[in-house]
C-alpha cells in the first residue's frame, strides 16, 4: 500500500500561480512514476503531468509550457508548480503514484477566478 498525502491548492485569480505537493509513505520503494491528475464537474478526471523515477516527464498539452512537475526522489514527494493559471485549470486535483497498482491522494480543490 502506498499513502499520498497532498498540499496546496486554493483560489487564485486568472494569471496566478499555486504549487501542490504530495508526499508518499509505505510502499514507496516500489513506485515507479506520481504525478498530478485533475477532475474538473461533469468531466473525467485527466492526467495533467508525471513524472518517473528516472525523471521523464509528460505533460497534457493544456498545460505545457505553463505547468512543472518534480520530484521522485529520496525523500518521495512530488510537486506541482501552476503558472499562469486559467479559469479551465479549475478543478480537483489528485496526486497519483504508480506501483503494481496506482493510487490515489484525497484531491485538493483548484479553483482560478476570471
Amino acid at each position: 500500500q502506498v499513502q499520498l498525502v497532498e498540499s496546496g491548492g486554493g483560489l487564485v485569480q486568472a494569471g496566478g500561480s499555486l504549487r501542490l505537493s504530495c508526499v508518499a509513505s509505505g510502499r514507496t520503494f516500489s513506485i515507479t512514476s506520481m504525478g498530478w491528475y485533475r477532475q474538473a464537474p461533469g468531466k473525467q478526471r485527466e492526467m495533467v503531468a508525471t513524472i518517473s523515477r528516472g525523471g521523464s516527464t509528460n505533460y497534457a498539452d493544456s498545460v505545457k509550457g505553463r505547468f512543472t512537475v518534480s520530484g521522485v526522489n529520496a525523500k518521495n514527494t512530488v510537486s506541482l508548480q501552476m503558472n499562469s493559471l486559467k479559469p479551465e485549470d479549475t478543478a480537483v486535483y489528485y496526486c497519483n503514484a504508480e506501483e503494481i497498482l496506482p493510487f490515489w491522494g484525497q484531491g485538493t480543490q483548484v479553483t482560478v477566478s476570471s
